[in-house]
């Protein structure tokens, strides 16, 4: 995406040429067909979205996916012969948020009074801000993404949905919404390479609210945080990153998926060296006890997936799951370690999560009982 964005870049005063003929309607600016670009964002680590900033303070959001979106700032209109590019009018309000891990992006913009109806109840959250928003009526529950109150949307004057890539398994819903005139953009971040590539995605947020600067000071932080966890020694050592399924199987993350690269930034190492398939959009392999015993037995540290299954208060909660867990160098030494269930939905925080991993492979004297979104198993 990096280098399609940068030859987009270059291409792009003739791209606006077809796409931006004629003026805009009753305005006094100059013909898009002779528009300029003035700059442009270039992100750091994401891959999967670009800003091009344009005369008359017009932005072009290009995603990962080609789907292009043109910013049209408050009082203009926009230009005829867009194509495929949809016009989004600003200031943006009344969003339909169906994709659960921007919400923490609009939160830590102290934005969330842009989203009226979420595609999560309020019980599903595990962001305060969003929790409390739902709770005083600020945010309403408009139905999942797959069934979307189509008419509660219309009454709240809903022109953006913001969906998952899930709304790929029900594209008769984004094609519905289109048709209702509201425009679907899908958040490709977790499609990001690099973990804080997904983090990054708070600067396209900051462009689509008017909130750069602040965009830039959030992933700033959790940038540098990085950065002093990688000049630090490596640990290289073991872990193990699980759950068990109602079913007593185990479901490990996939190898290479964000949870597992952030094992690495952090000094570690992800016990699974080849498990399930590179190309694969599933972040989870299921795996047999034996197979989970042969591999993870020796592993350093075991982490507990808790923000699927339910979260475990002691070690013995763990272990009645599965007895054989008595045997792994993980349980005997005490370094079983269980996530809080905000995890997942603290996409600003993965900086933060990087540096507590490391704390946690540091820790070689056992002294830590928990760090931000994990605690330790006794």
């Amino acid at each position: 995406m990096r280098l399609k964005r940068l030859l987009a870049w270059a291409l792009i005063p003739c791209m606006l040429l077809p796409f931006f003929s004629g003026c805009a309607k009753k305005q006094h600016t100059a013909n898009f067909d002779q528009i300029h670009v003035v700059s442009h964002m270039d992100p750091e680590f994401a891959e999967q979205f670009s800003v091009d900033y344009l005369e008359g303070g017009y932005k072009l959001i290009t995603l990962g996916d080609e789907s292009r979106f043109l910013l049209v700032p408050e009082g203009k209109t926009a230009p005829e012969g867009l194509g495929d590019i949809t016009p989004l009018y600003m200031p943006i309000k009344n969003i339909y948020l169906a994709a659960t891990s921007a919400m923490c992006l609009f939160d830590a913009l102290d934005r969330l009074d842009a989203i009226r109806l979420s595609g999560t109840k309020e019980s599903g959250w595990y962001i305060d801000g969003a929790k409390e928003a739902m709770k005083d009526g600020r945010i309403l529950y408009a139905g999942k993404y797959s069934e979307p109150d189509y008419e509660l949307m219309l009454a709240e004057g809903t022109t953006l949905a913001v969906e998952s890539q899930m709304i790929g398994h029900a594209v008769e819903i984004k094609n519905q919404l289109e048709r209702l005139g509201i425009a679907v953009l899908i958040d490709q971040s977790s499609n990001e390479t690099h973990p804080l590539g997904r983090a990054e995605w708070i600067k396209l947020y900051g462009a689509l609210l008017d909130e750069e600067e602040k965009a830039d000071a959030i992933f700033s932080k959790q940038a540098e945080i990085l950065k002093e966890v990688q000049t630090a020694d490596r640990t290289d050592k073991t872990v193990a990153f699980f759950y068990f399924t109602t079913t007593g199987r185990v479901n490990a993350r996939r190898s290479g998926d964000y949870v597992s690269k952030m094992i690495d930034l952090a000094g570690g190492t992800y016990i699974f060296k080849d498990l399930g398939d590179p190309d694969s959009k599933k972040t989870t392999v299921s795996l047999e006890m034996e197979a989970f015993f042969d591999a993870a037995k020796d592993a350093d540290i075991l982490i507990y997936n808790a923000t699927i299954a339910d979260e475990l208060g002691t070690l013995d909660e763990l272990l009645a799951k599965s007895p054989l867990l008595s045997d792994f160098k993980a349980v005997k030494t005490g370094n079983v370690w269980c996530t809080e269930r905000n995890m997942y939905q603290e996409t600003t925080q993965l900086g933060e999560m990087i540096k507590s991993f490391h704390s946690i492979f540091t820790d070689d004297e056992g002294k830590l009982d928990e760090v931000p979104f994990f605690y330790r198993l006794k």
